[in-house]
């Protein structure tokens, strides 16, 4: 599978969105586009789109969902990446957003691509379509005080003590796993899926979300910062993750066990489940 045949239809969606504005408008524009060109894996939009492409092959529906879902993200990074937040300087091997244009404009261009996103759902759906209804929902959701916004808020309250492990679960369930699920179930829905396959997603979404924080929390140990393309903080401001709670080596189990379980799972949808589990293999062995 070649990711980068769905990262190149992502990206020039997206291009082609932004340089549509007013020319008198760049000015505010470039930060907002500023954090999405410097690079990113778009794993959640590939996600979407990879599902979507399961049960229907119409691109064009799909794409200014997937082009949302990844201003949501890169909104989340910049915020994430705040001197109120993590502090970090480097995101996607480039300076990070505040460090480039300062806090305030960072916090709004983080804001800007939120409403951004919101805006095109919300244009997507104005032909009164109920499918593409409920994928806002779904992303809406995930994003919200319940979903993603809740994990960086147990975030947060982490630092400088020691969380159980149903909170340090919870916290990356919603953090990190509320867009990953909901990119794999916002593609299903878009694209029809049955209520039996949509449940057995949902599963599955929860269990590679769980792994790929996992993977990310190996990383912070075992990569090195130029491969990684961010500063690896979780340290330095004293945060319970995955390896302070369970160890290295379990952790790479856990990693596994969970591939596994992930695709097991696949094989109970009675779909082409070919290109979910090619990127299910690629997000455990990758190195970045």
């Amino acid at each position: 599978m070649d990711l980068n045949i769905y990262k190149d239809k992502i990206e020039q969606w997206v291009r082609n969105y932004f340089n549509n504005k007013p020319i008198e408008n760049k000015f505010y524009i470039e930060p907002m586009t500023y954090s999405l060109k410097v690079g990113g894996k778009r794993i959640r939009p590939i996600l979407m789109m990879i599902t979507y492409n399961m049960y229907s092959k119409n691109m064009d529906s799909v794409l200014p969902f997937a082009a949302a879902m990844e201003m949501i993200h890169t909104y989340s990074l910049i915020h994430d990446d705040l001197p109120c937040m993590d502090d970090d300087d480097l995101r996607r091997g480039k300076p990070t957003n505040h460090k480039v244009y300062g806090e305030a404009i960072a916090t709004l261009a983080g804001d800007g691509l939120l409403n951004e996103a919101m805006i095109i759902m919300f244009n997507e759906c104005l032909d009164g379509d109920i499918k593409k209804i409920a994928t806002g929902c779904i992303i809406s959701k995930a994003a919200g005080a319940e979903g993603m916004i809740k994990g960086q808020i147990i975030d947060i309250g982490s630092e400088g003590k020691k969380i159980s492990e149903a909170e340090l679960l919870e916290m990356h369930k919603n953090k990190t796993g509320a867009l990953i699920k909901a990119s794999i179930l916002s593609g299903a829905t878009l694209g029809g899926a049955s209520q039996e396959h949509i449940k057995l997603l949902n599963e599955f979404g929860e269990k590679l979300g769980l792994a790929f924080q996992v993977k990310d929390d190996i990383l912070d140990i075992e990569g090195n910062q130029e491969t990684l393309g961010k500063t690896q903080s979780d340290l330095d401001n004293e945060k319970t993750n995955f390896i302070t709670m369970y160890g290295l080596e379990k952790c790479k189990d856990i990693c596994t066990k969970l591939t596994e379980e992930c695709y097991e799972l696949l094989k109970q949808i009675d779909r082409d489940t070919e290109e979910l589990a090619a990127i299910t293999k690629f997000l455990l062995e990758r190195q970045y």
